[in-house]
């Protein structure tokens, strides 16, 4: 208030003058402790905007001359008055120093020069209140609140209120304390302590900031709190003006810093008439590049983000220059070096105003560079080649029953036959009479021999009757055991037989990166300078640790230049590429020898990168939600990836497909197996009759007079003799006859004798 009112009254005394000269001097006297006071620079500022407004001196111009006194030294400053007054100045400032003041103005009394300055005399104007006037409105101001206990401090002994006449004039209780820099503490607490809650303060400014370290209240622009005499707790609104009004687009307070509530005000509607620098790479299919000569400037590329761009460019309002990155990397920060390169680079160099394609949000790039809204989000996953199906076996039947289990089986089969041979040769009730007409000769026999106990064990295993069966209780227990234990093998080989000729089986080495991690036998690796790369090599996971280190050592055979130089090892076998998920599906859907394996490993998003603090970041983050929001980019995405003309037929492996026919490269070892039993069975056949033929007689009846149609034949008349025939006639006349008897009702009635009763006896 000072500066301002000392301005103006210099202002009003030089205007109103009569016969103002072209040159005026003004002199000021200041202290000279403590440097320059405000009042000095509002002394100066005075002048200087007065001789600047030609409005209200218009042919005067107005010099000042300053000197410092010490404020203890009156002989000083009577003669730094009497100098001023040599240099003919026509006014002088007088310092705020009340006993300098008195030294000066007695001075400019006697010579007749205005005085500005504190104290009211003669030729003297006092720029600060009256007294009288403050005490007035103090009183005024009292009674209204109706105070009738409050209490007083003050510093000096003068000041702007005259305290014991103010005291003087209110009735109540007033406490007074003079007070000092290190005493406001005890003072304060002294009122605290008596209730006094209502305090008027006539200090410097030098104590109001200690006064002020905890006074906190609400105000217009929100909580008014000081601490060390400032300002701390407030909040400033950022404006805009538009074109018919000013619209608050922000704020900004200490500690949250700048907020910007409306970022769609920085951007106006419509065309900017801007064309902007984007940098992209070739990925099929976010961007793709057309390589005839009749394609030139931003026609030359086609693909998803290139129609993503196009569409952002109408909406938000910008042409654009579309071009390749330089080195045709995506970016990524050198660890060694701590540089970056690809098109993180460009945006950091300024060389370019966007970057888009496949391009994913990650912290280290976002701490660089600036990222959208993403407009896809992806994760990592596995590609590898689909695992082929289990080669079919003519012997395929077997695969119910592990080999172990079919051995184990076969033992069963050899011990059981053994312990019924044993038991029933044990046991006296399988023994029986063997022809017990001849009373001469009686001898017992057993029906369990060793090859009727192996015909028996496998007879029951197939489910098929027998003509022996058993009589004694232990070889009883033995086959009741062995049939349950048959019915078992043979009820879980049936159930399981339809899954494994019917369902097809996949070979398939790894089911997720835990099994990629742990083998050595498949390589795997990732796209150079990508995101996926950074991942890995970031990552604290385990496993994801293990399989970067295993890549790093394998540099740079692991890591691949582009996708495709990826997707072409992974279909000549033998190697897994880590890549991202929205990419592999692409390539999945057109390549049916390619499959994901596993899930993702992470989640992210691809945006449209630009550099630090670009305007349009927010412009594009809108436009991105909004074509999102209408469907626009779902569109796009069925459009490139889903495109119905490039995508490959996959066979269903539904749980509702059908299950597949049967072959005979399924079930044909059946077939062999019978063929071969038969073929066995043949040659037995003939090594039996073999057999028989050499080492047996064969009898047959000679006597020329014998009467067959009695249908007997005495003993006396059947003579045995050696066989003479050849063995290959013989089997002749056996087939021959089995030929001839193969289609008549009734055989040929021989007449034969038991050898042993020696009683005439019909055929069989």
């Amino acid at each position: 208030m000072y500066s301002i009112a000392s301005g103006l009254l210099l202002l009003q005394l030089i205007s109103f003058a009569l016969g103002v000269p072209p040159l005026v001097r003004v002199g000021a006297i200041f202290s000279n402790q403590n440097g320059k006071h405000n009042s000095e620079l509002a002394f100066r500022y005075a002048i200087h905007k007065l001789n600047l407004d030609k409005s209200l001196l218009p042919e005067t111009t107005v010099e000042y001359y300053i000197e410092y006194v010490n404020r203890f030294d009156s002989f000083e400053t009577v003669q730094k008055v009497c100098k001023l007054v040599h240099v003919g100045v026509q006014a002088v400032f007088s310092p705020t120093d009340a006993a300098l003041a008195t030294h000066i103005n007695s001075i400019c009394d006697a010579l007749d020069i205005p005085s500005i300055g504190r104290s009211a005399h003669d030729f003297s104007i006092n720029v600060y209140p009256s007294q009288q006037y403050v005490n007035q409105a103090f009183i005024d101001v009292i009674h209204y609140l109706n105070w009738t206990r409050f209490g007083i401090l003050h510093e000096k002994n003068f000041g702007i209120i005259n305290l014991h006449q103010l005291s003087r004039s209110l009735q109540g209780e007033v406490h007074m304390r003079q007070v000092s820099q290190g005493s406001y503490l005890s003072v304060l607490n002294e009122f605290k302590s008596k209730e006094i809650h209502n305090i008027i303060i006539d200090t410097n400014s030098d104590g109001i900031s200690i006064l002020l370290k905890n006074v906190e209240w609400k105000g217009l622009t929100g909580p008014i709190q000081f601490k060390e005499g400032q300002r701390v707790q407030f909040k400033l609104d950022l404006i805009k003006l538009k074109q018919h009004s000013i619209v608050k687009v922000g704020e900004w307070t200490p500690h949250g810093h700048l907020n910007i509530t409306e970022p769609s005000m920085f951007f106006d509607s419509g065309s900017m008439n801007v064309t902007l620098v984007v940098i992209t790479i070739l990925e099929t299919p976010y961007v793709m590049m057309h390589y005839e000569k009749n394609f030139t400037g931003n026609e030359r590329f086609y693909g998803f983000c290139v129609d993503i761009l196009e569409t952002i460019s109408h909406e938000v309002g910008f042409d654009y220059i579309l071009d390749l990155v330089p080195d045709r990397k995506y970016g990524a920060k050198d660890p060694a070096t701590g540089e970056w390169n690809g098109m993180v680079a460009q945006l950091m160099k300024y060389k370019a105003d966007l970057a888009v394609g496949s391009m994913t949000i990650t912290y280290a790039r976002e701490s660089v560079i600036d990222f959208t809204k993403p407009f896809m989000n992806l994760g990592i996953s596995i590609l590898f080649q689909v695992p082929t199906s289990e080669p079919t076996r003519l012997f395929s039947f077997m695969n119910p029953l592990a080999i172990e289990i079919w051995i184990y089986v076969l033992n069963a089969y050899f011990l059981v036959s053994i312990c019924i041979y044993i038991v029933g040769k044990l046991s006296p009730i399988e023994w029986r009479y063997i022809h017990p007409c001849d009373l001469d000769n009686i001898s017992i026999g057993n029906q369990f021999s060793l090859s009727d106990s192996f015909w028996f064990t496998i007879g029951t295993l197939m489910q098929q009757s027998t003509d022996i069966y058993p009589r004694a209780i232990s070889t009883r227990i033995i086959s009741s055991i062995w049939g349950f234990f048959s019915l078992i093998i043979v009820a879980s080989y049936t159930a399981n037989l339809a899954a494994f000729l019917t369902t097809e089986r996949m070979i398939n080495p790894i089911e997720n990166a835990e099994d990629l991690a742990s083998q050595t036998e498949i390589s795997y690796g990732t796209l150079d300078s990508g995101s996926t790369m950074t991942f890995f090599r970031d990552s604290m996971i385990e496993t994801y640790k293990k399989m970067w280190r295993s890549m790093d050592n394998k540099k740079p055979t692991a890591f691949t230049t582009t996708y495709e130089d990826g997707i072409k090892r992974v279909n000549q076998g033998n190697y897994a590429f880590l890549m991202e998920s929205t990419m592999l599906d692409y390539i999945v859907q057109r390549d049916c020898n390619l499959t994901q394996i596993g899930g993702l490993l992470d989640t992210k998003g691809y945006g449209i990168a630009t550099p630090k603090g670009s305007p349009w970041r927010d412009k594009i983050s809108l436009a991105i939600l909004e074509l999102q929001e209408k469907g626009d980019i779902q569109m796009l995405y069925d459009k490139w990836w889903k495109n119905t003309d490039e995508t490959c037929t996959r066979r269903s492996t539904s749980k509702q497909s059908k299950a597949n026919a049967l072959g005979l490269e399924s079930i044909g070892g059946v077939f062999v197996v019978l063929i071969a039993g038969i073929f066995v069975a043949a040659v037995v056949a003939f090594f039996e009759f073999w057999f028989n033929f050499r080492c047996h007689d064969k009898a047959r009846p000679i006597h020329p007079g014998v009467n067959h149609d009695q249908g007997v034949i005495l003993e006396s008349e059947w003579t045995y003799t050696p066989l003479n025939r050849c063995f290959w006639i013989e089997i002749f006349e056996e087939l021959r006859f089995a030929s001839w008897c193969m289609n008549k009702q009734k055989r040929p009635e021989l007449n034969r004798v038991c050898s042993e009763c020696k009683i005439p006896q019909k055929p069989i």
